[in-house]
């Protein structure tokens, strides 16, 4: 199945991408998407335990399933004044 993958702030800069499309299997899960990422762009992990994440706009947890067509939407923390 195909996922569409948002990465914001940082994680966009460490990609050089903002969005992505991923095959991945019809079980697959947030942290699933995130661990395949990872392997791909390994500057990725040390955001790993300040992470937010979002599927279809809507917050979610790393166990939260994904299905084909959906958004998956990384954030890490912000800064600012």
């Amino acid at each position: 199945m195909h996922v569409t993958v948002r990465l914001f702030a940082r994680l966009r800069d460490l990609t050089g991408q903002g969005e992505l499309v991923r095959d991945l299997p019809q079980e697959a899960t947030v942290a699933g998407v995130w661990q395949g990422l990872v392997r791909e762009f390994p500057g990725l992990a040390a955001y790993e335990p300040s992470l937010s994440c979002a599927v279809n706009a809507e917050y979610a947890k790393f166990r939260t399933p994904v299905a084909e067509g959906d958004e998956v939407a990384f954030l890490p923390p912000v800064s600012g004044g």
